[in-house]
């Protein structure tokens, strides 16, 4: 069942908006990049540390938008894929996930995010 994220012009392109999974103590932290009027999907956590990549709200891109960036460490993720082409995790990639446009909307599998939680 696919479950609505937010409206694609709710995001900037290029641009990204985190988001929030499943109630209780852990619940999964994930964000969205929008980068040529597509987007992309990936679990907020660094594959480097295991901690999220931000620091502030909506905030996972390089000042140059072309890139993800870990804010802790300066590893850069490559968009389309979450793998590491800097930084001191070369070759590791983000855990990756399935987002779609339908109608102006940005949608997510709520099965893909709840197998995600457990």
């Amino acid at each position: 069942m696919s479950t609505v994220l937010c409206d694609l012009e709710e995001i900037t392109d290029p641009g990204s908006r985190q988001f929030t999974w499943g109630d209780g103590l852990w619940p999964l932290e994930f964000f969205v990049v929008r980068k040529n009027n597509c987007v992309y999907g990936f679990v907020n956590r660094c594959p480097h540390a295991g901690h999220a990549l931000n620091w502030q709200k909506d905030s996972f891109l390089t000042q140059e938008n072309d890139l993800i960036i870990c804010n802790s460490h300066g590893a850069r993720f490559r968009i389309m894929d979450g793998i590491c082409v800097s930084g001191p995790c070369p070759g590791a990639g983000l855990k990756t996930i399935t987002i779609k446009i339908k109608g102006g909307k940005i949608l997510v599998e709520a099965q893909e995010l709840d197998a995600l939680l457990s």
